[in-house]
C-alpha cells in the first residue's frame, strides 16, 4: 500500500518532472499545470493530516498515553 509521506514525495517529484518536459505546449501544458494545482491541494491536506498525527503522537508520548509507534503514514520504507 502506498500511503506514506515518502510515497507522496515520490508523486510530487514525478509531477515536477512532467512539468519540466520541454515538449509540453498549449493544452498539454495547461492540463499538467491544472493537474499540478490539484495535486498540490491534495498533498497539502495530506501533509496537514500528517502534522496532526505527529502532534497527537507527541502529546500521547508526553503523557504516557498509548504506544510509542509512529503512525503508518509517517514510517520510512527501507527500500
Amino acid at each position: 500500500m502506498k500511503n506514506k509521506l515518502t510515497d507522496l514525495n515520490d508523486h510530487l517529484f514525478e509531477q515536477l518532472e512532467r512539468l519540466n518536459d520541454d515538449d509540453l505546449t498549449g493544452d498539454q501544458l495547461n492540463a499538467e499545470i491544472a493537474r499540478s494545482k490539484a495535486m498540490t491541494n491534495v498533498a497539502q491536506t495530506i501533509i496537514n493530516n500528517g502534522e496532526l498525527l505527529l502532534n497527537a503522537k507527541k502529546h500521547a508520548d508526553d503523557y504516557n498515553l498509548g504506544k510509542s509507534e509512529m503512525p503508518v503514514m509517517m514510517q520510512i520504507d527501507n527500500k
